[in-house]
């Protein structure tokens, strides 16, 4: 059976504040992979690992003060307690920065700000 996690009952942290308004949360871990093949051969004997980088998007009901306040470089931590019922499981991304900030608002709906981050690593714990 499939763990859901519901939005109303989750909360978001960054630098152990929580943030308001928060509308979703998505991010991708990726791993540089490179392939070993054999000599003489075409089919692949092993793989090694590279580079890892993690991505993701924080979306927020008009804007955050929080976020808005960091500039540059400056490294922030933000936590993602998902949530329901009984079932919990905490996200932490470490040393995190903003990389870009988009804003939407539409005639029919809210303002939305997108805060794109790059994180060193991601933990969750279960």
């Amino acid at each position: 059976m499939p763990t859901v996690f519901a939005a109303t009952e989750s909360s978001v942290l960054v630098d152990g504040q929580p943030v308001e308004g928060v509308q979703g949360i998505d991010y991708r871990m990726r791993r540089a992979r490179n392939n070993i093949y054999a000599l003489g051969s075409t089919e692949r004997i092993g793989v090694t690992s590279g580079a890892y980088e993690v991505e993701g998007r924080l979306r927020v009901a008009s804007a955050s003060v929080a976020l808005d306040a960091l500039e540059g470089e400056q490294l922030f931590q933000i936590v993602a307690n998902l949530r329901h019922g009984d079932t919990t499981t905490t996200v932490t991304f470490d040393e995190c920065f903003i990389t870009d900030k988009a804003f939407d608002l539409s005639v029919a709906g809210h303002g939305q700000a997108v805060y794109g981050f790059s994180a060193a690593r991601v933990r969750e714990e279960h």
